[in-house]
């Protein structure tokens, strides 16, 4: 469960989503009202609702938009969203997870097909992939938090499974099971999380060669900008060669 790789390969990710703000406020939108529909309004007793405000604010999301998510999904006529996960294999054969909220599943699998097939993909039967993941609960803090040995007792004392320490930010492993006790638990001590939730990790990264990093990257990048697209878990490693020049 390493996050070093991890977190370099969300790296072109997270710069893409900045140039998108207004689509990326639409799908963070979703999640607060599919949240807000299914508890309290009240995101300090409703752990789903407690995350998904949590990375709008991550985002810059105006609090106005946010409590008019949460608003919307208390209301009588908020819009019905079903949680959808697609599996597939794409180019180079690594595996991807396509996690999706949409009010037209056949629409969304039309458009989430038609991309791994385009860019050399395929998508698979549920769980064709899965196995190849954990589902594990993730809440990451800025550096200037403490020291990585500071963060490792911290997460020994909150019930955390690990805290992985990078050159971009300390993060917390989970289980799900755990994971709202938790990052209340570091909440507590440590103040709010720059982000938190619970997503699929690969157990072994497959590194991929430059000219199929390139393919796989606009294969997640058109997954990506999807409005019913959540997020795109994968078990790929992209070279620093590849990572830098997306970056330029």
């Amino acid at each position: 469960m390493a996050g070093h790789s991890h977190a370099k390969n969300v790296m072109f990710r997270k710069s893409k989503s900045n140039v998108a703000r207004s689509k990326l406020f639409s799908k963070l939108a979703r999640e607060i009202i599919v949240s807000s529909k299914m508890g309290l309004p009240d995101p300090a007793h409703n752990a789903r609702l407690r995350a998904a405000v949590v990375a709008a604010k991550q985002q810059s999301m105006p609090r106005e938009n946010i409590e008019r998510a949460i608003k919307k999904g208390q209301g009588g006529d908020a819009e019905s969203y079903d949680e959808i996960r697609y599996e597939g294999y794409g180019p180079g054969g690594v595996a991807l997870i396509v996690e999706c909220l949409t009010d037209n599943r056949t629409r969304t699998v039309a458009d989430v097909r038609a991309a791994f097939s385009k860019y050399g993909g395929a998508l698979g039967e549920t769980g064709s992939v899965a196995f190849m993941f954990d589902r594990v609960g993730v809440i990451t803090y800025p550096l200037a938090k403490g020291s990585a040995d500071a963060m490792l007792e911290v997460a020994l004392e909150v019930g955390a499974e690990e805290c992985d320490t990078d050159d971009e930010e300390h993060e917390f492993l989970t289980s799900p099971e755990d994971f709202a006790a938790v990052r209340e638990a570091l909440e507590a001590k440590l103040g709010a999380p720059a982000s938190s939730g619970i997503f699929f990790r690969a157990q072994n990264m497959v590194p991929v060669g430059d000219e199929v990093g390139e393919t796989l990257v606009k294969l997640i990048e058109v997954l990506d900008d999807h409005d019913d697209v959540q997020r795109v878990s994968g078990n790929y490693e992209l070279s620093d060669a590849l990572l830098a020049k997306l970056a330029d």
